[in-house]
């Protein structure tokens, strides 16, 4: 199957360039503000389902687990009816509803008095979270074809770098108590709100919108998106096994930290800032000259393939010195998604971006939260004495595996037609 080539039909960006300024940065502030505010209350989210529960920190780490999965659940199911929807109604009413759900969802977290209530604040906030998919779609929409892969990398940037600050930002705040940072987080949803309201134009004229469809816009039925456009389903296959390999990192990264070094807190922190960093700046800075000289395919192989080794690597790392120049090198994985992601983009039509990027966020949703169920516990089972290997690099070892099937499958799908 030869690699996906663009359409020919509406190839340009209906917008006036510097409208499509605005829209682009306001798309990047969208994701970077939501994820620092995401991160804001992470290191205070353990500690507050023990406070409104009364519960000690075993039972708050399992509740917590099962907040994850809600919030992953959510997501799966509502972020292709949002793309849908986006497609039908215009990015920009959308996109501003989600980013005013999410202020609203982070002061329910602030005056949640029970257990119960930071359940449905995490429902809320996996609905709500949504936004980046009509983010991805305004990009889409602001961005010629050839432009797209630089821009899903500033997005991807943008995530990193309000996953780095975020979190840092959160545990400083977690100091005056556990509200604190989801007041904080309440309040750049709000500003964030505002923003959008001044600035951001619609991306998507009526004459580019189409029929909504129901069969698109369920979980599984975005899929069609996939079956409907040449090679965009396989490619989708790709992404998809690439998102459950790399589940293993929000599996079990700080818990094997601890088990084959014995981390601290703090080091927990500098590790995930040192990767966040380096992701975002290979994804900022080098995706646009990347892409000009080596190209879209050979750069999300590198990336597979940088990722499957670094995967191995962790494994084998005797000591926490090598695994930090580990994590500077692993930032060439950062290619994979806006890569992929662009290849598909330029493949479906221009009024079906917003159903694309909802059926990539389902299967990403559902592959990540099969991949943390599924890395938790072989972390798990090798760590008992009674494993036939006892050890914490397990995980990681099969995530490579993975890695490696991912580079396979993608060199396959994208081969290059011969001629003749």
């Amino acid at each position: 199957m030869s690699e996906p080539t663009a359409t020919p039909t509406e190839p340009v960006p209906a917008l006036e360039p510097a409208a499509a300024k605005r829209a682009t940065a306001f798309a990047l502030a969208v994701v970077f503000l939501d994820c620092v505010g995401f991160g804001l209350v992470l290191p205070v989210l353990p500690p507050l389902i023990e406070e409104v529960g009364g519960i000690g920190l075993d039972d708050a780490a399992r509740v917590g687990g099962w907040m994850f999965a809600l919030f992953s659940l959510a997501q799966f199911v509502c972020a292709p009816l949002v793309g849908g929807l986006s497609d039908r109604f215009g990015r920009r009413p959308l996109l501003l509803l989600a980013v005013a759900g999410l202020a609203v969802d982070y002061v329910v977290h602030a005056l949640a008095p029970s257990i119960g209530w930071l359940y449905v604040g995490r429902l809320f906030a996996g609905v709500c979270g949504s936004s980046w998919v009509i983010a991805n779609a305004c990009l889409a929409d602001a961005s010629r074809p050839e432009d797209r892969a630089r821009a899903f990398g500033l997005m991807s940037a943008a995530f990193g770098l309000g996953f780095v600050l975020g979190p840092a930002i959160g545990g400083l705040l977690g100091a005056f108590g556990t509200r604190v940072p989801f007041w904080c987080a309440a309040a750049l949803a709000a500003a964030n709100f505002v923003f959008g309201l001044i600035a951001l134009p619609e991306t998507l004229p009526a004459d580019r919108r189409r029929t909504f469809r129901w069969r698109e816009a369920n979980p599984f039925g975005a899929f069609v998106v996939f079956r409907a456009h040449g090679s965009v389903l396989p490619l989708a296959g790709v992404l998809t096994l690439y998102f459950f390999a790399t589940s293993v990192y929000v599996a079990i990264w700080s818990f094997w930290g601890v088990a084959k070094y014995g981390w601290s807190a703090s080091t927990t922190g500098i590790t995930l800032a040192v990767s966040g960093a380096a992701m975002a700046l290979m994804q900022g800075v080098a995706t646009g000259p990347a892409v000009a000289r080596f190209g879209e395919r050979p750069l999300a192989l590198a990336g597979l393939a940088v990722g499957a080794a670094s995967c191995f690597a962790y494994g084998l790392a005797p000591t926490t010195a090598i695994v930090l120049p580990i994590l500077v090198v692993h930032a060439v994985e950062g290619f994979v998604h806006p890569m992929l992601s662009a290849m598909m983009s330029r493949a479906v039509p221009e009024d079906a971006q917003g159903a694309l990027q909802g059926g990539l966020s389902a299967g990403m949703n559902l592959a990540m939260l099969a991949g943390t169920i599924a890395f938790t516990q072989v972390f798990g089972f090798f760590l008992a004495p009674q494993a036939p290997i006892v050890s914490p690099d397990v995980a990681f070892h099969v995530a490579g595996v993975l890695m490696v099937l991912a580079v396979v499958l993608l060199a396959v799908v994208t081969r290059p037609a011969r001629a003749g």
